[in-house]
């Protein structure tokens, strides 16, 4: 068994400004079960470059590492979500260009459809959490006034 961190794979990512997603991404997969990883004390840098509105220069950010065993179920997430944001376009319509879906996009293989319903169901799902948490804080016990 072999262990890795979080930081040599961010840094072998295709696209270094995706490296904030893939952490979120990493995060969330690691909350979900489906890697197991440990949180490190150690800090790295993302390659990601960061600008602030109105200002010159960029910044960088630093976030927590995390060691992860490596095994065919990890390095396949890895490879499934590294290809997952290689799909995404960039703001500014930099890079590659986004295939909308459609039934000739599907066909011709340009697009995944499993990946695209398992992105749509993690959207809807979000989306149903989300109204339930805020039905949730709107609920008020009250107290009947006789």
């Amino acid at each position: 068994m072999a262990y890795k961190k979080l930081s040599e794979v961010v840094m072998e990512l295709e696209q270094p400004q995706q490296s904030d997603k893939f952490v979120k991404m990493f995060r969330d997969a690691v909350r979900d079960g489906e890697i197991d990883a440990l949180d490190l004390k150690e800090r790295f840098t993302m390659p990601k470059q960061y600008q602030r509105r109105g200002q010159e220069g960029s910044y960088t950010r630093d976030t927590r590492d995390m060691i992860f065993l490596e095994t065919d179920k990890s390095s396949k997430w890895i490879e499934q979500a590294s290809a997952a944001l290689s799909q995404v376009m960039p703001r500014g319509g930099r890079g590659k260009v986004k295939v909308k879906p459609s039934i000739e996009a599907l066909e011709a293989g340009e697009l995944d459809f499993k990946e695209l319903v398992e992105q749509t169901r993690r959207s809807m799902q979000a989306k149903h959490a989300r109204g339930q948490q805020l039905g949730n804080s709107r609920k008020t016990t009250k107290s009947k006034k006789n």
